[in-house]
């Protein structure tokens, strides 16, 4: 059954190194697969020329959702490191609105316990917003890692990235690295795990790890089965 999908992230990028492989699966599949990126991807970095940077950002999240078959994704402008001093309801209000225009079956989004802290403050958001309230259409909501984020977290944090769901992305991982081309400015040379070898090989790793040729690992946060 064709399914609408809803892809939360922080910043432009983060949504195809956690699940770009599988958007392509679901596009695939005839699904329709939306993107929406909160916060502004580079401005923490003191740059100058921080507006056509990203513009750029802008325009690179455009190709590579149309490389994975998703929808034009939405850009929203929380402010790039510092999602922490936006009261936690701005962010829930912002997200609850593209809840209710998407309507999605299925919402990928971070693991809480990232290092950067757009992520763990997306991921509390998005729980929030998706609250299990009747007559909710959210059956599954699944939490992926972002290189040279996830793994670089304490030992010492709460909780570790422990997948307990994994999608075999052999045939679409190709789309995956095509669409991080186009984030070029944001990619890194080996051994950086934000490279394209890296991101790779941590797909060729997941997918030994459950029996496939490759995949995209992830914890599953909810799951409910509606009548």
């Amino acid at each position: 059954m064709r399914m609408k999908v809803l892809v939360v992230a922080a910043h432009p990028d983060d949504e195809v190194l956690g699940c770009g492989a599988t958007m392509a699966r679901h596009a695939a599949a005839g699904d329709e697969v939306h993107v929406v990126i909160l916060a502004q991807g580079i401005t923490s970095r003191g740059k100058p020329g921080a507006k056509r940077a990203l513009s750029r950002l802008g325009q690179a999240a455009s190709k590579a959702a149309a490389v994975l078959g998703a929808r034009p994704p939405v850009l929203e402008a929380f402010p790039d490191n510092r999602m922490d001093s936006v009261p936690l309801l701005d962010v829930v209000k912002v997200i609850e609105g593209h809840l209710a225009r998407v309507a999605p079956r299925v919402i990928y989004t971070h693991h809480p316990c990232d290092l950067n802290v757009d992520h763990g403050v997306v991921h509390c958001a998005l729980l929030t917003a998706c609250r299990p309230l009747p007559g909710s259409q959210v059956e599954r909501i699944l939490c992926f890692e972002v290189p040279s984020s996830t793994e670089w977290r304490s030992p010492l944090a709460t909780e570790a990235f422990a997948p307990n769901w994994f999608v075999d992305v052999s045939r679409t991982l190709h789309l995956k690295l095509k669409a991080l081309e186009a984030y070029a400015s944001e990619m890194r040379p080996f051994p950086h795990p934000r490279s394209l070898a890296a991101v790779e090989h941590l797909a060729r790793w997941r997918g030994a790890s459950a029996g496939f040729k490759a995949a995209e690992a992830f914890a599953l946060a909810r799951a409910v089965q509606p009548a």
